[in-house]
């Protein structure tokens, strides 16, 4: 089995990190391919950046493609271009936000999700709303550091992070912590040690979602929204990206 996971920002330090996570849960015979596209945003920190970094995104997915791909995973916590993936693509394609507050579910009553910057937590309060998780999300809490505080070697970020997993744990009535960013993949087994609860980090439970999907098999339906792209023309810049038939 291959899983493509795809940091849909262009920094290959984050890349790795995610790869590394995915490939110490992943299964002896799953393949993980982790990349990132190689144009776009260095992070991914509102809805601008979002919207730019889909085309990179939408790009590796047709690579995956053509090499015979099973499965994907969006390694950012909006889970940008989501749908638009799932057009694309033949096999299951999961967000990290999708995976890791279904995977909360499954453990606990209601969860919190500790983010990075304040103003994406409106994006990841739509998320939770769409994907039917309000009954469960008790806070969406921001540590208000850029994304890529996180790799930057003796940064502030690892503290600020657990210590607002505590707070979540003190104050909002949480079972377990969402932890809102690709760039937190290496922290849930120490954050969960330090607070007794489970953390969940997308990027993970994607992964082990991806595969059952596959192994059950499972691929996306291309009946109704999710059908293949409707060939047409493309003009300027985007025409190298029409669908084809």
């Amino acid at each position: 089995m291959k899983i493509q996971v795809i940091n849909p920002n262009t920094t290959a330090s984050m890349t790795q990190k995610i790869g590394l996570a995915a490939k110490a849960v992943a299964s002896p015979d799953t393949e993980i391919i982790a990349c990132n596209p190689t144009m776009g945003p260095v992070s991914i920190e509102g809805h601008y950046d979002e919207a730019l970094s889909v085309v990179g995104l939408l790009e590796e997915i047709h690579q995956g493609e053509a090499t015979g791909v099973d499965g994907y995973v969006i390694a950012c916590f909006g889970d940008p271009g989501l749908l638009a993936a799932r057009e694309l693509a033949r096999g299951p394609v999961l967000g990290i936000a999708e995976a890791a507050m279904h995977a909360a579910s499954f453990v606990t009553t209601g969860f919190s999700i500790v983010t990075t910057l304040k103003r994406t937590q409106v994006i990841a309060r739509q998320l939770v709303e769409n994907y039917g998780m309000s009954r469960f999300c008790r806070n969406i809490r921001a540590i208000d550091l850029p994304v890529l505080e996180l790799e930057i070697a003796g940064s502030p970020a690892r503290k600020t992070i657990i210590q607002e997993c505590k707070s979540a744990l003190a104050e909002d009535d949480c079972g377990a912590i969402v932890l809102g960013c690709g760039g937190m993949a290496d922290l849930p087994a120490e954050i969960s040690g330090e607070i007794g609860i489970p953390v969940i980090d997308g990027v993970t439970a994607a992964v082990k979602f991806v595969e059952a999907l596959v192994s059950l098999g499972l691929s996306t339906s291309k009946v109704g929204d999710l059908a293949y792209p409707i060939p047409k023309p493309y003009t300027g810049m985007l025409a190298p990206f029409a669908p084809k038939k």
